[in-house]
């Protein structure tokens, strides 16, 4: 079985030129792209805003704050996997706060291998984050249609004097005899009896 290769969007925050050209150079533009550069969290933020981002990368320190609350806010209003790039000195005390919001943290100086990695786990985590996502918009959808069905049978058993079980078998023939979903037919005797109670 052949895996097909997914690409990610991704947000680089930094000040530093030359580290900018040096982390785009490692990161395979089949994988990551495109991707975009701002200097600063006011420009991040606006970005965050416009578009979504499937990884973020922010090196420390950004010249209007050190980098971290920008962290925190994209892990809170973003499904990215965010990536901090910052020294040694500062990593250890941010570590265990920002490793509980979900955030990577990566000491500098760092290997390329480390930063492959830590870049793959960022990706995982985005990946493993969409699914949950469309998981639960998927159950959420379900719980709609099962609410319908029952708000439907309600009326049936109010208004044509139907029994539960006669209700529910109502609605399966239905939807049966017109090849329709039950969520449908139901939306249906709904809005028959919204129209006869007018």
């Amino acid at each position: 079985m052949e895996l097909k290769e997914q690409v990610y969007s991704l947000l680089l925050v930094s000040a530093a030129d030359k580290f900018n050209r040096s982390i785009s150079d490692l990161l395979p533009e089949n994988i990551y792209y495109p991707i975009k550069t701002v200097s600063d969290m006011g420009s991040a933020k606006r970005e965050l805003l416009d578009r979504s981002y499937d990884i973020v990368i922010i090196n420390a320190p950004l010249p209007d704050e050190f980098g971290h609350e920008l962290c925190i806010t994209a892990v809170e209003q973003t499904d990215a996997g965010v990536v901090f790039l910052v020294k040694a000195a500062q990593a250890e005390q941010l570590l265990a706060p920002l490793n509980e919001q979900g955030v990577l943290l990566l000491s500098k100086p760092f290997t390329t291998p480390l930063f492959l990695q830590a870049m793959h786990m960022a990706a995982a985590g985005n990946h493993r984050l969409q699914r949950l996502r469309q998981e639960n918009a998927r159950l959420q959808d379900k719980i709609g249609q099962l609410r319908l069905i029952s708000r439907a049978k309600c009326c049936l058993v109010e208004h044509a004097h139907m029994t539960e079980a006669e209700a529910h078998r109502y609605l399966e023939k239905q939807a049966m005899d017109t090849r329709r979903d039950r969520a449908e037919v139901a939306q249906e005797v709904l809005e028959e009896y919204a129209d006869r109670s007018e």
